[in-house]
């Protein structure tokens, strides 16, 4: 699916999403869950073609261990293998979907939602200049957007959040996102985003930096917020433990799960950790899920829950639109979308079917 416009962040710039869509069918219902993985194993070590190939060969026989099948028990048994959690995510979206439509529940309700609607933000990449990045976040303030998000890398830091801040004030809701691309021998430069009063600075060190990241935030005024970081609810207690991050990030994708994540999203708040809803240019299968996860009460931040025409000029389901800010949760069964079969079919590239007795 081609991007309305080029995206880019300190991994690259991606100019289309190759979408990988996983679908289960049971007797009673069916469900869909989308992988995130990106077409090079840039973000992390998971791309599109080795996802397809740990679902074919493992993850989706692994079906025909559950004697009585339910999410849970997918979950546990998906655990023999390691890694791969973007896969893994995939398939136990698919079957939750399906589980929760034949029951007529909504994953928002399941999840434990308290809002029908969530704020979005809107996440910028990198720009090839200042006018354009200020052209373009004025475009999404215009739009309704509840707050911003910039993609920075060295080079391309303290002269951007500068200059938003000195066009648009400091009313807006300003956040940047570094994707891992500082050391840090960089804190006394990244101590100089202290004077925008920004939201927070979002993974400035590797990923497995935790020790790394605690001691930034000793250094800087500006909440740190990780995310590459935040693999499990295990890992999440261990860096509030250490005082590596104040927010946190979840992605479902990159935890392996919404179950994982509302682990996650239960821990910070037990402890008093604001969390948000992090994107990975989800077409509307996968946003209707994050969507929902983001109506949880832990979910206090705006998260990249935006709009379908932020990123695509035609979506493969029903788009989600902009309304004052906010984006609706679905009400329907599961996921509460589904694709549109003739948009689907015009960009599908290839089918395969596995077929599962059990189910």
């Amino acid at each position: 699916m081609p991007l309305k416009a080029p995206f880019r962040t300190s991994f690259g710039t991606e100019t289309t999403k190759d979408v990988l869509f996983v679908k289960v069918v049971t007797s009673e219902s069916e469900g869909w869950g989308e992988c995130v993985a990106m077409s090079e194993p840039r973000y992390c070590s998971e791309y599109t073609d080795g996802a397809a190939e740990v679902l074919r060969k493992f993850l989706i026989p692994s079906l025909g261990q559950l004697t009585d099948p339910d999410v849970h028990a997918l979950s546990a048994t998906m655990e023999q293998f390691a890694g791969h959690p973007m896969a893994k995510a995939a398939l136990e979206t698919a079957f939750l979907d399906a589980e929760l439509r034949a029951a007529g529940t909504s994953m928002s309700s399941y999840l434990g939602a308290v809002v029908d609607r969530v704020p979005a933000g809107v996440s910028v990449g990198i720009k090839n200049s200042i006018d354009e990045l200020l052209e373009e976040v004025g475009g999404f303030l215009d739009a309704g957007y509840l707050r911003i998000k910039l993609k920075i890398e060295p080079g391309w830091d303290i002269e951007p959040v500068r200059a938003v801040r000195e066009r648009f004030g400091d009313d807006v809701l300003l956040q940047v996102d570094a994707n891992t691309a500082y050391t840090l021998a960089d804190a006394r430069h990244l101590q100089r985003l202290d004077d925008f009063d920004l939201l927070l600075i979002e993974q400035p060190l590797p990923e497995e930096e935790l020790r790394g990241h605690a001691r930034l935030a000793e250094m800087m005024r500006t909440p740190v917020c990780l995310d590459e970081s935040i693999t499990s609810a295990k890992v999440t207690a261990d860096a509030l433990a250490i005082g590596a991050c104040s927010v946190v990030n979840i992605k479902p994708g990159r935890v392996g799960g919404y179950l994982e994540s509302r682990r996650i999203h239960d821990v910070c708040k037990a402890n008093g950790i604001a969390v948000w809803c992090g994107g990975m240019l989800e077409t509307g299968i996968g946003r209707a899920a994050n969507v929902a996860l983001a109506a949880l009460p832990g979910f206090v931040l705006p998260g990249d829950t935006s709009a379908s025409d932020r990123y695509f000029a035609e979506d493969i389901t029903e788009p989600f639109v902009l309304d004052n800010g906010y984006v609706k949760v679905p009400e329907g069964p599961g996921i509460g979308v589904e694709p549109i079969p003739d948009l689907l079919e015009a960009i599908t590239t290839s089918v395969e079917w596995i077929g599962m007795d059990r189910l």
